[in-house]
């Protein structure tokens, strides 16, 4: 399943998506928001995953292309929260974009997109985004995309260390109705 913006498609992984999405990974600021760098066996584990659940369902999480340039900036969709977050059972819409490609509006764009497609195409009634609370842009890119902070949602991600400063998420939430009729870049 492929998917098409004004600037950017939107497609399924492929293998030589690997060494790209691994660099992304491991770029000093992707990895602020992160926590760590996966190692090459994790990548793989993790692109396996994507993979897994763009079959599985009507969604996933897309490979994201600039038309006329780059094959590979980063990867954008939706996909399924872990069983052991406090929002699950929700269906999240997320993006991590190459550093070279922030700041031009990609990821309102693809993720506007993709909350186009839970609920158009999937006929899903609300989708989530969640990040640190330190991750100001993806925060301003929920906002930008018609989503509304659940304050009352924010919590501890089980799977970090206490103590460390990437531990505290915020929720943000959306339904058909809140989506905006087009995004600023």
């Amino acid at each position: 399943m492929i998917v098409t913006t004004p600037r950017l498609v939107l497609r399924p992984f492929t293998h030589m998506d690997r060494a790209p999405f691994h660099e992304l990974n491991t770029h000093p600021l992707v990895v602020e928001s992160l926590g760590q760098s996966p190692t090459l066996p994790q990548r793989d584990h993790l692109v396996d995953v994507i993979t897994d659940e763009m079959e599985s369902e009507d969604f996933g999480l897309w490979a994201v292309e600039v038309p006329g340039g780059p094959s590979f900036v980063g990867m954008v969709g939706l996909h399924r929260v872990p069983r052991t977050l406090p929002v699950a059972p929700a269906v999240e819409v997320a993006w991590r974009l190459h550093p070279d490609c922030w700041g031009h509006g990609y990821a309102s764009e693809a993720a506007l997109a993709s909350l186009r497609h839970g609920f158009d195409v999937v006929g899903l009634d609300e989708i989530v985004a969640l990040t640190t609370t330190r991750n100001a842009r993806s925060q301003a890119v929920m906002v930008r995309i018609g989503m509304c902070r659940d304050v009352a949602g924010d919590f501890d991600h089980p799977s970090l260390p206490e103590g460390s400063p990437l531990r505290r998420h915020v929720l943000y939430r959306i339904q058909p109705s809140q989506l905006p009729p087009t995004v600023a870049a």
